[in-house]
Protein backbone atom coordinates (compact mmCIF):
# COMPACT_ATOMS: atom_id res chain seq x y z
CA UNK A 1 0.00 0.00 0.00
CA UNK A 2 0.98 3.63 -0.42
CA UNK A 3 -0.25 7.02 0.96
CA UNK A 4 -2.13 7.51 -1.86
CA UNK A 5 -4.07 4.29 -0.74
CA UNK A 6 -5.21 6.16 2.60
CA UNK A 7 -4.61 9.81 2.21
CA UNK A 8 -7.68 12.42 2.65
CA UNK A 9 -8.97 13.70 -0.64
CA UNK A 10 -10.28 16.71 -0.03
CA UNK A 11 -7.82 19.44 1.54
CA UNK A 12 -9.33 21.80 4.12
CA UNK A 13 -6.30 24.57 3.89
CA UNK A 14 -5.87 27.93 5.26
CA UNK A 15 -3.33 30.86 4.35
CA UNK A 16 -0.85 32.04 6.76
CA UNK A 17 -2.32 35.60 7.20
CA UNK A 18 -5.97 34.34 8.49
CA UNK A 19 -6.51 34.64 11.21
CA UNK A 20 -6.41 32.03 14.65
CA UNK A 21 -10.25 32.40 14.92
CA UNK A 22 -10.66 31.33 11.45
CA UNK A 23 -8.49 28.47 11.67
CA UNK A 24 -10.70 27.62 14.53
CA UNK A 25 -13.68 27.71 12.80
CA UNK A 26 -12.87 26.01 9.52
CA UNK A 27 -11.25 23.22 12.31
CA UNK A 28 -14.72 22.94 13.66
CA UNK A 29 -16.56 23.07 10.82
CA UNK A 30 -15.07 20.88 9.08
CA UNK A 31 -14.33 18.35 12.24
CA UNK A 32 -10.32 18.20 11.46
CA UNK A 33 -7.86 18.06 13.80
CA UNK A 34 -5.24 20.18 11.90
CA UNK A 35 -4.98 22.54 8.53
CA UNK A 36 -2.26 23.12 5.70
CA UNK A 37 -1.12 26.42 5.75
CA UNK A 38 -0.38 27.25 2.17
CA UNK A 39 0.48 30.49 0.31
CA UNK A 40 -1.28 32.44 -2.98
CA UNK A 41 0.58 30.23 -4.79
CA UNK A 42 -0.95 26.81 -2.94
CA UNK A 43 2.56 26.17 -1.46
CA UNK A 44 2.97 24.22 1.80
CA UNK A 45 4.26 26.89 4.49
CA UNK A 46 3.29 25.22 7.62
CA UNK A 47 0.63 23.25 9.13
CA UNK A 48 -1.29 24.34 12.16
CA UNK A 49 -3.43 21.76 14.19
CA UNK A 50 -4.66 21.71 17.77
CA UNK A 51 -1.75 21.61 20.11
CA UNK A 52 -1.08 25.08 18.59
CA UNK A 53 -4.34 26.21 20.49
CA UNK A 54 -3.42 24.64 23.70
CA UNK A 55 -1.66 27.14 25.36
CA UNK A 56 -3.41 30.19 24.79
CA UNK A 57 -3.61 33.45 26.82
CA UNK A 58 -6.98 33.71 25.82
CA UNK A 59 -7.93 30.40 27.20
CA UNK A 60 -6.13 30.38 30.48
CA UNK A 61 -3.97 27.83 29.31
CA UNK A 62 -0.28 29.49 29.18
CA UNK A 63 2.52 27.55 30.74
CA UNK A 64 3.66 28.79 34.47
CA UNK A 65 6.70 28.70 35.55
CA UNK A 66 8.98 30.06 38.19
CA UNK A 67 10.47 33.24 37.35
CA UNK A 68 14.11 31.78 37.48
CA UNK A 69 13.73 28.92 34.84
CA UNK A 70 12.67 31.75 32.46
CA UNK A 71 16.48 33.52 33.50
CA UNK A 72 17.61 29.98 32.39
CA UNK A 73 15.63 29.38 28.73
CA UNK A 74 16.92 32.54 27.33
CA UNK A 75 15.32 35.69 25.48
CA UNK A 76 14.75 33.40 22.00
CA UNK A 77 13.07 30.35 23.68
CA UNK A 78 10.78 33.16 25.78
CA UNK A 79 9.80 35.40 22.71
CA UNK A 80 8.85 32.46 20.77
CA UNK A 81 6.92 30.80 23.50
CA UNK A 82 5.25 34.38 23.73
CA UNK A 83 4.41 34.70 20.16
CA UNK A 84 2.64 31.10 20.24
CA UNK A 85 0.49 31.92 23.04
CA UNK A 86 -0.38 35.31 21.55
CA UNK A 87 -0.13 35.22 18.10
CA UNK A 88 -3.30 36.40 16.10
CA UNK A 89 -2.19 34.84 13.06
CA UNK A 90 -1.84 31.67 11.25
CA UNK A 91 1.70 32.23 10.26
CA UNK A 92 2.67 33.29 14.17
CA UNK A 93 1.74 30.09 15.54
CA UNK A 94 1.89 27.05 12.50
CA UNK A 95 4.66 24.60 12.62
CA UNK A 96 6.82 25.54 9.95
CA UNK A 97 9.20 23.05 9.51
CA UNK A 98 6.71 20.58 8.35
CA UNK A 99 7.20 16.24 7.46
CA UNK A 100 5.34 15.75 4.10
CA UNK A 101 5.24 12.20 1.75
CA UNK A 102 4.60 11.98 -1.55
CA UNK A 103 1.86 9.74 -3.06
CA UNK A 104 3.81 6.80 -3.89
CA UNK A 105 5.44 6.89 -0.50
CA UNK A 106 5.10 3.11 0.60
CA UNK A 107 2.54 3.41 3.61
CA UNK A 108 5.45 1.46 5.84
CA UNK A 109 7.57 4.51 5.67
CA UNK A 110 4.36 6.81 6.26
CA UNK A 111 3.57 5.15 9.32
CA UNK A 112 7.76 4.67 10.12
CA UNK A 113 8.01 8.53 9.91
CA UNK A 114 4.68 9.38 12.11
CA UNK A 115 6.48 7.20 14.66
CA UNK A 116 9.63 9.08 14.38
CA UNK A 117 8.27 12.41 14.60
CA UNK A 118 5.78 11.79 17.01
CA UNK A 119 3.18 13.39 14.62
CA UNK A 120 -0.56 12.50 13.93
CA UNK A 121 -0.75 13.89 10.28
CA UNK A 122 1.26 14.45 6.98
CA UNK A 123 0.80 16.21 4.07
CA UNK A 124 0.72 14.66 1.04
CA UNK A 125 2.48 16.52 -2.16
CA UNK A 126 3.09 16.11 -5.73
CA UNK A 127 5.58 18.76 -7.52
CA UNK A 128 5.85 20.08 -4.12
CA UNK A 129 2.03 21.35 -4.21
CA UNK A 130 -0.35 19.67 -1.32
CA UNK A 131 -2.94 16.87 -3.10
CA UNK A 132 -4.17 15.61 0.69
CA UNK A 133 -3.66 15.71 4.12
Amino acid sequence: MKSSDVMTQKVISIGPDASVSDAVQLMVKYHVSGLPVLDQDGRLQGIVTQGDFLRRSELGTEKRRPRWISFLLGLNTLAAEYVQRHGRKVSEIMTRSVAVVEEDTPLADVVELMERRHIKRLPVVRAGRVVAS
